[in-house]
């Protein structure tokens, strides 16, 4: 069974983007567009994070910023937010620092080295967000707790990850990721850790469902299996497929946004801390 392997194509597009930010501007597009999760964060990011808006200033954790696309969102989303931003990936900070640097300069965003099964910071924060990190740490539990730790009571953690049903997907070529360190969480299976850390799990969600999953795996799947064999070059004939298929995997990513799916590859939860 073969792999993708996400991180080396993700690093490509990172060197091509890093110094140019209409270019980075232009990849934040595309990565809302084609990951149906980006869909769903974003909308919950909006609901929850007016809750903390209207009473003035408030602190959101990003662990695991990567390119840095949710705090992007946040920053332009809402007036009152500082984040504090961390990832394991020295390259995707300082590349986030050069794009960042005037908000950094007014003081509403910092980008900062920190490991989660390391990371220290006892309740300073009324929202913490995770997003598609977990499935990537081996000791995801102290992960959980440590960002549990650092909420306020009442705060607000949200993370997403693949969901154990991926492991159907799993078991085809081409479709299992190398990264991993699990195929992914079933509800049962987060909200029990959510509650260990003392997070009361609010609401969890299966995210590409019946129809979210076809479109992945026309808009996403098959894309980086191209990009995973050839490379870059494969760049080419999909400037000419992604046209035909982009209309309908818009339709079908509205419509999970919107199903209660019974089942899905991918899963949110929203808790709350206790």
């Amino acid at each position: 069974m073969s792999k993708i392997a996400y991180d080396p194509v993700k690093d490509k597009f990172a060197r091509i983007v890093k110094n140019s930010r209409r270019l980075r501007r232009f990849f934040y597009f595309l990565l809302d567009l084609f990951f149906l999760r980006s869909w769903h964060i974003r909308r919950i990011l909006k609901k929850r994070g007016e809750d903390f808006e209207k009473f003035g200033d408030w602190k959101l954790l990003d662990a695991g910023s990567g390119f840095g696309q949710y705090d992007r969102f946040i920053l332009e989303t809402f007036q009152n937010v500082t984040i504090h931003s961390v990832d394991i990936k020295k390259e995707y900070l300082e590349d986030s620092k050069h794009y960042f640097k005037d908000e950094i300069i007014k003081g509403r965003i910092t980008f900062n080295e920190a490991d989660l099964l390391t990371f220290s910071e006892n309740e300073i924060f009324e929202f913490a967000i995770c997003i598609d990190v977990l499935e990537h740490i081996e000791d995801d539990r102290l992960a959980i707790e440590n960002i549990s730790r650092s909420l306020k009571r009442d705060g607000i953690f949200l993370m997403h990850s693949p969901s154990h049903y991926s492991e159907e997907d799993a078991a085809e070529d081409d479709t299992f990721v190398g990264e991993h360190a699990r195929t992914g969480y079933s509800k049962a299976d987060i909200e029990k850790k959510l509650m260990e850390a003392d997070l009361l799990p609010i609401d969890t969600h299966y995210t590409y469902g019946k129809w979210g999953r076809r479109a992945w795996i026309l808009s996403v799947k098959w894309p980086m299996i191209a990009f995973t064999r050839i490379g870059l070059l494969a760049a080419i004939p999909l400037l000419l497929y992604y046209p035909l298929v982009i209309p309908f995997c818009l339709v079908m990513n509205t419509a999970d946004l919107y199903t209660k799916n019974r089942k899905g590859n991918g899963i949110y939860a929203v808790a709350r801390k206790i």
